[in-house]
């Protein structure tokens, strides 16, 4: 079987509302990587292209984050409306969407913004 051409990973962390780092999946339904995986499944693009739970990605105040490997590109507060163009531009695409993008100086910054 040939490697994945991507590997979504979708934080699906969940901690108490009143938690001081946040939450990406605060109401622990996992909607987000759900979306991915219907997103993937209605392109068919798998299996090469996989989506799947990630524990705590340590990006808490940046999120809901999401990481796509091999590409080492980093998204933060990605949102369900973000899904579909997260799959077309940079899946399929191979363009990072710089409104999305963690830069890398602020990935596992001891002061998140």
């Amino acid at each position: 079987m040939p490697k994945f051409t991507s590997h979504i990973f979708v934080c699906c962390n969940q901690r108490d509302a009143d938690h001081k780092r946040g939450s990406c999946d605060p109401d622990g339904k996992q909607r987000l990587r759900d979306c991915f995986k219907k997103e993937l499944k209605r392109r068919k693009l798998g299996p090469l292209v996989r989506a799947n739970q990630a524990g705590c990605l340590d990006q808490c105040e940046l999120g809901p984050t999401v990481v796509i490997y091999p590409q080492e590109i980093w998204y933060g507060n990605v949102q369900l409306e973000d899904v579909e163009r997260i799959v077309e531009e940079t899946v399929i695409g191979g363009r990072v969407l710089e409104d999305l993008l963690i830069p890398d100086a602020a990935l596992n910054a001891k002061k998140c913004k």
